[in-house]
This record gives C-alpha cells, structure tokens and sequence, in this order.
C-alpha cells in the first residue's frame, strides 16, 4: 500500500501544516484528507504542486508501508 509521507516531509523541511497549507491553494477539507492519507485518489495536478513546494520528486513523496492483515 503506498501512501505519502508529508508530515515526514514537513518535519524534515522545519516546516508546518499550515505553510504546506496556504501554499496549495486548495479547500482546507481537500488538504486534510490529503496530509491524513484519508483519500484514496489525489489529482496529478496536487502532486505537481507538491512536489514543487516541497521541492522534491514526485517518488520522495511516496512511501510503501506494509498491508494489515485482514481479519477472518
């Protein structure tokens, strides 16, 4: 499963949330689900930017995390 690892990003970079935030210029609900990993498509356009900001490759921003297993 990959998701993206923003806050590490941000942590890394000395920068917050709302810095992320106010660069983006999307709707606050969008750029919660997003820093949260709770969506499960994000528009190629939103990567762009991302990457732009954080100054990074579109790869940096990915990280492949291990499925839980399901329950029976």
């Amino acid at each position: 499963m990959l998701r993206l690892r923003l806050e590490k990003i941000l942590e890394e970079q000395g920068h917050t949330r709302y810095w992320l935030y106010k660069r983006m210029q999307i709707s606050y609900t969008n750029f919660l689900k997003i820093i949260n990993n709770e969506t499960r498509s994000i528009r190629f356009d939103n990567l762009e930017k991302l990457s732009n900001i954080l100054n990074c490759s579109i790869d940096d921003l990915f990280e492949k995390i291990d499925e839980p297993e399901e329950l029976p």
